[in-house]
């Protein structure tokens, strides 16, 4: 686990990651563990668009996703709360530079190994792929990996570990 700053005074925990990391689920567990609140970015876009993010990438294609991603994680307020994010949440360095501003951003690091086994079909998840559907999930893992590093205040590895392991390991890095 690797550490770049602390930031006092922000009680947010931001989760960034790739599809498949447990964002949203080990998020959860996190929060219950730190006794926050928690707050699902995705199901925030869902709820504003009234559609499935799946669908809202259909019909809207990337780019215009990625702009409604943007705007509703820079117009996050919340206190006290663990975030999770969409993987894509990198492409938006606005929209992460506020998250940063309001909270403290924890990379759910996985391998590729442990990516391709919990995502054997990622094609109905509401996955962005920039390049377009001919992009294999190596090309999207080798693309967003240096951004999840740039933009994470802490790194943990959750390979290999449950939800509630992985969600202690986190709350032992926040300390």
């Amino acid at each position: 686990m690797l550490e770049k700053s602390y930031k006092p005074g922000l009680d947010n925990i931001v989760l960034i990651g790739m599809p498949g990391a447990g964002k949203s689920t080990l998020g959860i567990v996190l929060a219950k563990i730190l006794c926050m609140d928690f707050v699902d970015a995705d199901l925030l876009i869902q709820q504003s668009c009234d559609k499935s993010l799946q669908r809202l990438i259909d019909t809207l294609g990337p780019d215009a996703f990625l702009e409604i991603e943007n705007q509703v994680l820079s117009e996050m307020s919340f206190e006290h709360s663990v975030i999770a994010t969409g993987g894509s949440a990198i492409y938006s360095e606005p929209a992460m530079s506020h998250l940063s501003q309001i909270g403290r951003v924890v990379y759910l690091k996985i391998s590729f190994d442990e990516l391709k086994q919990r995502l054997a079909d990622f094609s109905d998840r509401g996955v962005v792929m920039r390049d377009g559907i001919g992009m294999s999930l190596r090309d999207l893992y080798d693309e967003r990996l240096p951004l999840y590093e740039q933009y994470a205040d802490i790194t943990v590895d959750v390979d290999d570990l449950s939800i509630t392991a992985a969600a202690r390991k986190v709350a032992a890095a926040l300390k």
